[in-house]
């Protein structure tokens, strides 16, 4: 990765920065930014016509509440109070590196010094299922969540392709509506990649007990008669398809401006790409993993979150860099379920009992925690957060009764 310039230059008054996105990531940069004593000009641009907004809620409250809308991160007043200048419901249509400006869809220019690309993802789609005769969504933004909420109505069908964490919520929120519901996963089981076989069976049953029904090994192939159809030749009636088959980095202004964009623009933990003075943040930064040894992008909340506001200080010569273990947490019914750090290829231990509800399992390498999953456990997810790669002792974490705060001194 490149350098920027030196630490000393980077207070000038005349240090325009432009955030592309106004998401979480965008957001935070932006108060990051002025918390940290930018003086420069700070221009935040956003698709979305709504002011900045957490993404969690969508799959949950505002789903199950006819009332309920996100919270802004700060009211207009808010931003103006910090001197930061919104421009939303507007599309980036290109940006220029030897003119230092990007360039808006209705002809509009802003100057930049550096330039900042929050530009998120975007819900990966079936192209097979164009055209359907049954409604399709996915669920990204404010009006997705809106127009899915209509569509939640006791009695209804809903068929969710994709037993992610995302269509998996939005299943719990389908039957507290009243709704029918089935999940359509190509695996052979729910999140391989991210929970425990043992918490992953737990989750499911749980499912199966609130109702939702699930075909594993079979994929969405198209609709007919109100029907989708499924690889195996199967029919499903749904009067609602949503869609949840991850997402897609949104990596064209990172393109045009040449930079390396497998997987999702790849920076430095400072957020610097290979273009000076160009930064990205958020689920489309691509981040070195030295767990994994491998780029990886990070779509939870605590990386929109913390990535951003330590690369937004590191911009203005201050902090360390990013180099915090992934975190995120999901709600479902009345389970929370919070993962911590990595844990494939490691050496599974089990604290509690699974016929509880209350349980962990933790991954151990070489006699170090590399990661957590707790299930309505958030006192041990907290102190199990701070034990990540240290050294512990095995037949501690496994004692239930054994209070892990003891494992920190």
């Amino acid at each position: 990765m490149r350098t920027d310039s030196s630490a000393a230059d980077l207070h000038a008054d005349d240090d325009a920065i432009v955030i592309v996105g106004a998401g979480q990531a965008g957001a935070r940069a932006a108060e990051a930014l002025r918390a940290a004593g930018h003086k420069g000009r700070i221009a935040l641009v956003g698709e979305e016509a709504h002011l900045p907004y957490e993404r969690p809620q969508l799959s949950k409250e505002v789903l199950l509440d006819r009332a309920s809308l996100p919270a802004s991160i700060k009211e207009r007043t808010g931003w103006q109070g910090i001197d930061v200048d919104l421009d939303l419901g507007t599309h980036v249509a290109s940006c220029n590196l030897d003119r230092r400006a990007v360039e808006l869809a209705d002809g509009r220019r802003i100057a930049f010094n550096r330039l900042v690309l929050a530009t998120g993802v975007a819900a990966r789609e079936l192209p097979q299922l164009d055209g359907a005769d049954i409604p399709v969504r996915t669920l990204r933004t404010i009006e997705d969540a809106l127009s899915l909420r209509e569509l939640f109505r006791p009695g209804a069908r809903i068929v969710l392709i994709g037993g992610g964490v995302i269509g998996l919520e939005v299943a719990s929120a389908a039957i507290k509506s009243g709704c029918a519901v089935t999940v359509v996963e190509a695996a052979e089981g729910l999140l391989s990649r991210a929970l425990p076989r043992v918490v992953a069976d737990y989750l499911q049953k749980r499912h199966e007990d609130a109702g939702v029904q699930f075909r594993f090994g079979v994929s969405g192939r198209a609709t007919a008669d109100g029907h989708l159809i499924l690889s195996d030749g199967s029919r499903i009636p749904a009067d609602c398809i949503v869609v949840g088959i991850g997402a897609e980095p949104r990596v064209v202004l990172g393109r045009q401006l040449g930079l390396d964009c497998d997987g999702g623009i790849r920076v430095d933990a400072w957020g610097r790409s290979d273009a000076p003075g160009v930064y990205a943040i958020g689920d489309v930064a691509a981040q070195w993993s030295e767990h994994q040894q491998r780029w990886a992008r990070v779509e939870t909340w605590a990386n929109a979150q913390n990535q951003s506001i330590a690369v937004a200080r590191g911009m203005v010569g201050q902090g360390a860099g990013y180099g915090e273990a992934p975190w995120f947490w999901t709600d479902q019914y009345d389970i929370n379920i919070q993962v911590a750090g990595e844990l494939s290829g490691t050496d599974l231990v089990l604290r509690g009992d699974v016929r509880s509800g209350r349980f962990a399992a933790l991954g151990l390498q070489d006699g170090t925690l590399c990661g957590a999953v707790t299930v309505n456990n958030r006192k041990d997810m907290a102190v199990l957060r701070k034990l990540a790669t240290r050294p512990v002792n095995r037949a501690d974490l496994e004692n239930p009764s054994f209070d892990l705060r003891k494992a920190l001194v």
